[in-house]
């Protein structure tokens, strides 16, 4: 047995046991991908699903630290414990987080009952790695009551939130044209809450204005199962379920000045509003569904990746490859017809072995 596997059950034992050091170095193998790594995550599955998850997304320059850290400041005053996943840009060079050691919790120095973790969005600008995906789980098996996941905030690939947040906070700050921009980008239609952020500025009735406009042209869009609120959609034994609620939530505009702290209780009464709202139409458990089936989906299109790249090493490389293709003497299809018949062969002697013909 190796020293992962042997590690493994003491590491989770003191994770579910408190102890914010083993929290620590389990993220790190989950972001490492350490030997060992996928055992934790399966042994602290059954101990997830009682968290609530939050994504805070929008441009940079929105203030979404300076929110994120206001918010965790409130919930602690409410005697809820919080962990907060920061994805920051991948460094070229590392991998690691670029903005990692950046001083982002000040309001909450020294309180052990927020666990902060800066983490690498791993070449996934705006995207939540599967990575963090798994770091939720820990904190959650943990025993965090609210985890806030914070974003890049870099486009389109922004909606990677929704896989893994119940509720997505997007942060605009006025007079920046934020609000056309994400029209534009698609990120208009993933958010539950809108925060018009830095409140006290020039033009944030204006701003307001602009949304409330904007999300009422969303309505039929989110009528027709399009967007963040239609991905229950994507569970296909739940896609012609006769129950699902005919109920939509109807997103929210809050104004913040998170460097003050305004209206941060009025953003959490918001969170907790819509909380209420996805369980009660049953739609935190479509939710839920909706995303372990991509995380099922995500899995294994990255194991069969790995093991395509070894049949392709197995074969010479791809250098290999390409030449055979440009000088003619094969074709992409066929390469690829080489590359997974013996791994369809496979699968279909296992299935052959497992499901004998009658």
């Amino acid at each position: 047995m190796s020293e992962a596997e042997t590690e493994a059950p003491d590491l989770v034992a003191d994770v579910l046991d408190g102890d914010h050091r083993a929290l620590a170095r389990t993220i790190s193998k989950i972001e490492d991908r350490a030997p060992g790594y996928r055992d934790i995550v399966s042994a602290l599955h059954a101990h997830t699903g009682d968290a609530e998850v939050i994504g805070v997304t929008g441009s940079p320059g929105a203030g979404k630290s300076t929110l994120v850290d206001k918010l965790a400041k409130t919930y602690r005053d409410r005697g809820l414990t919080v962990g907060v996943i920061a994805v920051d840009p991948s460094s070229p060079y590392t991998g690691g987080a670029v903005l990692g050691d950046r001083i982002r919790m000040a309001s909450n120095v020294g309180d052990m009952d927020v666990f902060f973790r800066s983490m690498s969005a791993r070449g996934q600008l705006g995207g939540l790695s599967t990575a963090t995906a798994d770091a939720i789980k820990a904190l959650d098996a943990f025993g965090k009551d609210r985890i806030v996941v914070e974003t890049v905030g870099a486009g389109q690939n922004e909606v990677d939130v929704v896989r893994t947040a119940d509720t997505v906070v997007v942060l605009v700050q006025p007079g920046s044209g934020d609000d056309v921009q994400m029209l534009k980008a698609g990120i208009l239609e993933i958010g539950d809450v809108f925060v018009v952020n830095k409140a006290d500025m020039d033009g944030a009735s204006t701003t307001v204005s602009d949304l409330q406009e904007m999300l009422h042209m969303r309505e039929g869009a989110t009528a027709a199962g399009a967007g963040h609120h239609g991905a229950g959609a994507a569970v296909e034994s739940d896609a012609n379920a006769d129950d699902k609620s005919t109920d939509e939530w109807d997103p929210q505009i809050v104004e913040t000045v998170a460097t003050e702290g305004e209206g941060v209780r009025d953003l959490i009464g918001a969170l907790d509003a819509h909380y209420d709202h996805l369980r009660s139409t049953g739609e935190l458990d479509r939710r839920a569904r909706t995303r372990t089936a991509e995380e099922i989906r995500q899995l294994l299109r990255a194991d069969a990746a790995d093991l395509l790249e070894g049949e392709i090493d197995r074969r010479g490389g791809m250098a290999t490859l390409v030449d055979e293709v440009r000088a003619r003497e094969t074709d992409p299809y066929t390469v690829a017809d080489r590359i997974l018949t013996p791994l369809a062969d496979c699968v279909r002697e296992r299935r052959e072995r497992d499901d004998p013909v009658e």
